[in-house]
């Protein structure tokens, strides 16, 4: 049975830790929810991706092409008396708002439609912050913001009651931190939902007449009652003070107050809104004089721009928000601090390593990428226009310039050269596979339409890759693991475009047939040349086998391989590859087609490289993790990772909670945050833990036990220093990563010095330490920094046994069980000879 499973059939009340996502894809089983559909979307794909497609014998689920379609398979579940919860991130709430908005006013009796919109307010990986609240008010929906992982469980049966308790769509917006860090949740009873009756079809249509009575019926019956269950609501939750300054806030905000209110104002007051639309203004008002009264100020604290703030100024009240041109768009634990009261000092002025986001070593879109980039480099190509996906991080290629939305590429492409037609062959649009089947097959068929001529690349690598490789009409199965009948040249075809196909992993192919899709258009014709080469994270495991060599004798030293971060400059000049290659799966090695002297090789890897090959010691069969009385335990603890993506930091999170929870931290909180979306492709990693007295995945400023910096230069990044309390540690790796193409006499090892000075500091060589026992990847590193951190205070207030029992619980299998029972033990021991 697999874990989704497990949760969703578990007894009521235990404790899990979860993330959001999970969190809530497992209420929806729980709470009996019928159906769910969705399109991908970063912070809210793991809904469905990691969560709900795992249990599909409870409930109907699948992915949609696009957001808008999704809506309306939503809907079509609702008509047949099914609740149903549709997911998506904002920017996908805009691209449903059509059929969003004509559904919102219909009075008609049906199942429950949930709405579950991730915020990205950072953002990490979303093209804008727009706040939506102000098209939820518009539409006159129930918005409930949750406050809490518990609350994010809970949030399908709030919001799908509300749902059929006011015959309306409502809505879950939910903080992308939340979403993505994880937390404490004790498991909600299972319930069952009968289908609800359903009113008269002929009702359910947006007919001009019925829209008009629609909207009566709504403002005459509807809202005031919403009005009066959101002022009665338990879900508003007072923390009282000594009624001097108070707090209005909602979603994540509530997590920063009451950390904040921890930390450094204990009578601070805090009114936490459940629901943001209706708004209880009398809830609101009665909080606000109270506080006036005895002479204090009013702070609000939201996400997003001013919406609660703007409706206590109309009100008359005179809260402290946000300036109306503020930047803050999400806040920090440092921010809320300074908003409140309590500034931190100036951080110190460092320049961290640059690490732009890169596409995967071996993905299929390198070579095109480094075709594109010398066509522009040389003036033959004059702009590319982009799109939303893997195919955007081809801009720190330089072989794309402008990215807007999902499937606008083409577009913009067919108005640039309307306007400059001399431009028809010195351009072209790009997108991926999924993309043009979400919605870049309309600009296909537009430019088809309007006999525009010109060239769109389409770089297919079967999956929405993104978000972590869901299937699309693109991909050889949907969510079901049905086969897909849909061919994608030959839908193109359909539309009436001239296509040609190259392979990916073949140089000369890309190279000869871009050059003739663009004499084409020079010509007068729309080509649609498609790129194909699968997604390495889908493709089977065994073409991760080649290995790839260079004879130092045929080598010029020219650099012209290293376009990839799974090769990098040796000390001599030649090449090197590092733990990142993947042999660009068994294909023809981007690297070696880029080599003018043919000095690279392939081999099939042997198994002596393999983990394993070193003889490690037994690992006892089975660890039995001590029990601890409540008050041997550290009232709090707290690590912050940084990292770079691929290193694996993530790993962390999970084992710490783990060992969280073996000592007995589950009875009172346990959390963790991470970095999701594209900074992981080889950018900066952080990754957050506390368990303990902690309210926040966050932490605040000076709180941190200890911070673990996987890549050295990591140090760097602004802050990250400023979280250590006063004797806390900085466990040190000696591990150095270079950004793709950087002069290695570039790194900031002065720099890295310099900003540790006056900290304690432990240095540890834990990659060296991994390869030394047998792991090629590396990826053992993190567990011998996890056995360092066990020997340090606080962390060695919990004995071995609940380390190792922690650690053999997330990693099960007995070979890498071994593996990780050598690599913990090598940690310790590297401290103990230090």
């Amino acid at each position: 049975m697999n874990k989704i499973k497990q949760l969703c059939e578990a007894d009521a009340g235990r404790p899990e830790v979860m993330q959001g996502n999970i969190a809530f894809a497992v209420g929806c089983a729980r709470a009996g929810i019928h159906a769910a559909d969705g399109y991908p979307g970063t912070p809210s794909t793991e809904v469905i991706d990691k969560g709900l497609s795992k249990v599909q014998d409870k409930i109907n689920v699948g992915w949609s092409v696009n957001e808008a379609v999704a809506a309306a398979v939503g809907i079509g579940h609702t008509y047949a008396g099914d609740d149903c919860v549709v997911t998506m991130k904002i920017p996908g709430l805009f691209q449903a708002c059509d059929i969003f908005t004509s559904i919102a006013l219909y009075p008609v009796p049906r199942g429950s439609l949930v709405f579950y919109v991730a915020s990205d307010f950072t953002p990490s990986s979303t093209q804008h912050v727009i706040d939506p609240r102000y098209l939820y008010r518009s539409c006159f929906l129930p918005v409930f913001e949750p406050r809490n992982h518990q609350e994010m469980h809970e949030a399908p049966r709030i919001a799908a009651d509300v749902s059929r308790q006011f015959n309306t769509a409502s809505v879950v917006h939910a903080s992308g931190l939340l979403c993505h860090s994880e937390g404490l949740v004790r498991l909600a009873e299972k319930a069952s939902r009968p289908r609800t009756e359903v009113g008269s079809m002929k009702e359910l249509n947006s007919l001009p007449v019925q829209t008009r009575k629609a909207y009566d019926k709504v403002m005459a019956e509807r809202l005031p009652a919403m009005m009066d269950f959101v002022e009665n609501s338990p879900l508003n939750i007072r923390v009282r003070g000594a009624g001097k300054k108070g707090v209005i806030t909602c979603g994540s905000g509530a997590m920063h107050a009451a950390e904040y209110r921890s930390r450094f104002e204990p009578d601070l007051d805090i009114l936490s809104i459940g629901f943001t639309n209706p708004l209880p203004m009398k809830k609101i008002r009665a909080f606000y004089d109270e506080i006036r009264a005895n002479g204090g100020e009013v702070y609000v604290l939201e996400d997003g721009y001013r919406f609660i703030q703007e409706a206590c100024l109309m009100a008359g009240m005179d809260v402290k928000g946000k300036e109306v041109n503020s930047p803050v768009t999400e806040w920090t634990p440092a921010k809320v601090a300074a908003f409140l009261g309590r500034p931190f000092g100036e951080s110190r002025e460092v320049r961290p390593v640059p690490r732009p986001p890169m596409i995967c070593a071996g993905c299929p879109y390198r070579l095109i990428g480094e075709t594109l980039s010398k066509l522009k480099k040389r003036g033959e190509i004059e702009a590319i226009f982009g799109d939303i996906g893997c195919n955007t991080l081809l801009y720190f290629m330089n072989a794309l310039d402008t990215g807007l939305a999902m499937g606008a590429s083409e577009g913009i492409r067919t108005g640039y050269v309307l306007s400059r037609p001399e431009s028809v062959a010195k351009c072209v649009s790009l997108l991926g596979d999924g993309t043009e089947c979400h919605s870049g097959m309309d600009a296909t068929r537009n430019a088809v339409f309007r006999n525009v001529a010109g060239v769109k690349i389409v770089l297919d690598n079967n999956w929405i890759a993104m978000t972590g490789g869901q299937p699309s009409p693109a991909s050889p199965c949907n969510l079901a693991g049905q086969p897909t009948h849909f061919d994608l040249v030959e839908a193109l075809r359909a539309q009436g475009a001239e296509v040609m196909v190259a392979d990916a992993y073949n140089l000369k192919e890309v190279r000869s047939t871009l050059r003739d899709a663009l004499a084409a258009a020079k010509e007068g014709r729309f080509v649609t040349l498609v790129i194909r080469g699968t997604c390495i994270r889908k493709v089977p495991a065994a073409d991760y086998g080649q290995e790839l060599h260079v004879d130092e004798q045929l080598c010029k030293r020219c650099g012209n391989c290293l376009i990839c971060p799974g090769i990098e400059m040796g000390e001599n000049g030649v090449p090197r590859w590092n733990n990142l290659c993947t042999g660009c799966v068994s294909k023809n090695p981007a690297c070696g087609q880029m080599c003018p002297a043919k000095a690279i090789s392939t081999s099939r890897r042997s198994s002596g490289s393999a983990a394993g090959a070193v003889a490690l010691p037994e690992a006892p069969e089975k660890v039995e993790a001590p029990k601890l009385p409540a008050s041997a335990l550290p009232s709090r603890l707290s690590v912050v990772i940084r990292g770079v993506g691929g290193q694996g930091n993530l790993f962390f999170g999970k084992a710490l909670a783990q060992v969280a929870f073996l000592a007995g931290y589950g009875d009172t909180n346990i959390l963790k945050g991470e970095t999701h979306g594209m900074a992981q492709m080889g950018g900066p990693v952080i990754s957050t833990f506390a368990c303990g007295d902690v309210s926040c995945p966050e932490p605040v400023p000076g709180t941190a036990d200890c911070l673990i910096v996987m890549e050295k230069s990591e140090v760097l990044r602004p802050g990250f220093l400023d979280l250590l309390r006063p004797g806390g540690t900085v466990l040190l790796a000696e591990t150095r990563v270079f950004s793709q193409a950087m002069d290695r006499s570039a790194y900031p090892d002065a720099e890295v010095e310099a900003s540790l000075a006056g900290f304690r500091v432990i240095r540890a060589n834990v990659l060296d330490i991994a390869l030394k026992l047998g792991d090629a990847s590396g990826r053992c590193a993190n567990v011998v920094m996890l056995g360092a951190l066990s020997t340090l205070e606080p962390f060695n207030a919990l004995p071995e046994g609940i380390w190792l029992g922690a650690l053999q619980q997330v990693t099960p299998k007995p070979e890498l069980w071994k593996l990780n029972h050598a690599a913990f033990k090598a940690g310790q021991s590297m401290i103990a000879q230090a």
